[in-house]
């Protein structure tokens, strides 16, 4: 695939702990506007931490974190939302006890100016949502649940999108109806990096990725590369 923009997500020499188990280790990655970035790697590779880490979740033992050139390393997840970058959890994360509108609003409440112009946007994008819009949120089928959790992350009008296991639980055709919506997504504008386990599924929509295993980096490159790499055809594939 072409070159992307320019880096608008940069991680330099990232590592984190929790207590005395180290989960990251010197992580070095990038983000080009526009671009999909998939992590990939099993349960337990530090997908879901350096993502966590990239927000402000965790505070790194060291390294960097850039987001438009600004160091944003160890900020508020609220700053860094605010600034124009959001996480859609693990788990599909929504409120079950609040409706599908309030879960959406929610996403919006740092910034509630031109709230109906979003509320259309991922209308547009969701169209089961709004047939929904009044129904609690823990009433949705999983697939809903997860294209909510994606609406939500909208609602804060962001410019990179961290999406972590989109896919974890949910049938293959509502799993490619999920990576339908990132390439959609991606395609009118927004920057996104994918943490996700089905590797190929994953890889046949990105551009680039970084394999990740005990919290390292041990293979990165273009998707289509990778697609065809027999090391990671073995590991991740299945062939």
């Amino acid at each position: 695939m072409e070159q992307k923009g320019e880096v608008i997500l940069s991680v330099k020499d990232l590592s984190v702990s929790y207590g005395q188990i180290k989960a990251l280790r010197n992580i070095n990655l990038e983000v080009r506007q526009g671009e999909i970035v998939v992590l990939a790697g099993a349960n337990g590779a530090g997908k879901t931490t350096l993502m966590e880490t990239i927000l402000g979740v965790h505070k790194p033992d060291s390294g960097t974190v850039f987001f438009e050139g600004a160091d944003i390393t160890g900020a508020p997840v609220d700053k860094n939302v605010r600034n124009g970058m959001t996480l859609v959890p693990e788990g599909r994360g929504v409120f079950a006890s609040m409706s599908v509108m309030d879960n959406l609003l929610l996403g919006a409440h740092h910034e509630l100016k031109g709230v109906e112009k979003k509320l259309s946007f991922v209308f547009n994008s969701f169209p089961i949502l709004e047939e929904r819009q009044k129904q609690l949120a823990g009433t949705l089928s999983g697939g809903e649940r997860q294209m909510l959790a994606i609406a939500r992350a909208l609602m804060s009008t962001p410019r990179m999108i961290l999406v972590d296991e989109p896919s974890i639980g949910l049938a293959p055709i509502i799993v490619n109806t999920i990576f339908d919506i990132l390439v959609k997504l991606n395609k009118e504008g927004y920057s996104i990096l994918l943490s996700e386990q089905n590797v190929y599924r994953a890889l046949k929509c990105a551009h680039r990725a970084y394999v990740l295993e005990t919290g390292r980096v041990i293979r990165e490159g273009r998707a289509e590369d990778l697609l065809h790499d027999p090391a990671i055809r073995e590991a991740y594939l299945g062939v």
